[in-house]
């Protein structure tokens, strides 16, 4: 009876955040004389309004459910792994260099795109070990050497493009020159998204959901997180837990990078991250670290992405409005947990 009414009121607090948020977001409307049920309806629009604009959401929702799945496994080992944006910018980079390795040989492009998506998950693999390497036989923490990373990975990237992948003749902002389409993922009809895309990212969340809830690995993890020194006293080996957190975290990356070069741009862009680690740390948290419920939120969250472009076009509004609501989303449904412990350790 207790635990129901523990579940109920936890819910009610989370209903509370939820209308918090909007409440705060109707707030900033309305001090920009801009009307919040138009706005929200327009985000809506945005989102689902039509088929093609439904699989703008999946082909965003794709890298966005890799990456949360990628972090909830440092999270559960208690570390801020800020640096997955650069695990993601290395998987594409690893990605396209395949790619282009193989561009003038009879090899099979079923067998490159393979490979190349593979070579992508490794790329993100050694970024992440580069920050696990950082923190755990340097004592660097692993928020500033994430961000480190970020900016080297960036740089690389940018390099890369404007340098000795750069377009013959000329050096654009809009990336490499793209890959002849036998090494594009295929899509669904004329959509932008693909079924080996959403594929592989179902599979990912059934391989986190499992590993993190029902294997003695994540048992570990789980108590690694909770307090290393206690978990060191018990036989748990940390270190290797803490580094194996970051390859996995860095594999899931790498896959993403992977799937925004052979499935989405078709080619290496500047921006190829597109924030999607900082959003998938925003939805860990919202989640509270709980595996089964990264599909429905990072769906929520990837429909705020695409729905709040109608905003500048309609209502001359800023699309960053749609960051607000996802920030204050996190904010303010953490800040109701909070309250919530107060008011159940007082019970």
């Amino acid at each position: 009876m207790k635990q129901a009414q523990s579940r109920s009121l936890s819910a009610l607090f989370q209903i509370g955040g939820l209308i918090l948020a909007f409440g705060f977001v109707t707030i900033i409307l309305l001090l920009v004389d801009a009307d919040p049920i138009e706005a929200f309806r327009l985000i809506w629009q945005g989102a689902v309004g039509n088929s093609s604009r439904i699989a703008s959401v999946l082909v965003v929702w794709v890298p966005l459910a890799l990456v949360t799945c990628g972090v909830l496994v440092t999270f559960t080992a208690g570390l801020w792994n800020i640096g997955i944006e650069g695990q993601i910018t290395l998987g594409a980079i690893f990605t396209t260099g395949v790619i282009r390795l193989f561009l003038d040989t009879p090899v099979s492009p079923v067998f490159v795109i393979i490979l190349s998506i593979l070579a992508g998950m490794v790329g993100g693999a050694i970024w992440a070990a580069l920050a696990g390497v950082l923190k755990v036989f340097g004592g660097v923490n692993e928020i500033f050497g994430g961000l480190g990373l970020n900016f080297i990975a960036t740089a690389l990237n940018i390099g890369l493009i404007f340098g000795a992948w750069s377009r013959p003749g000329v050096a654009s902002m809009s990336g490499t020159e793209p890959f002849p389409e036998i090494y594009w993922l295929p899509t669904f009809q004329n959509f932008r998204f693909s079924w080996y895309s959403i594929l592989l990212s179902v599979i990912g969340l059934v391989v986190i959901y499992f590993l993190l809830q029902g294997t003695h690995f994540g048992l570990r993890l789980k108590a690694v997180g909770k307090g290393i020194k206690s978990a060191f006293r018990l036989g748990i080996p940390t270190w290797q837990h803490m580094m194996l957190s970051f390859l996995i975290c860095g594999l899931f990356a790498g896959l993403a990078g992977a799937l925004q070069v052979v499935a989405v741009y078709h080619r290496l862009i500047p921006a190829i991250s597109s924030g999607y680690g900082f959003m998938g740390l925003m939805i860990a948290m919202l989640i509270n670290y709980q595996a089964i419920w990264v599909a429905p939120i990072a769906l929520f969250f990837a429909a705020l992405n695409i729905g709040g472009i109608q905003l500048p076009i309609v209502m001359k509004l800023d699309s960053t409005l749609s960051g607000v609501l996802q920030g204050s989303l996190v904010l303010f449904i953490l800040l109701m947990q909070g309250v919530k412990q107060r008011v159940l350790g007082k019970q």
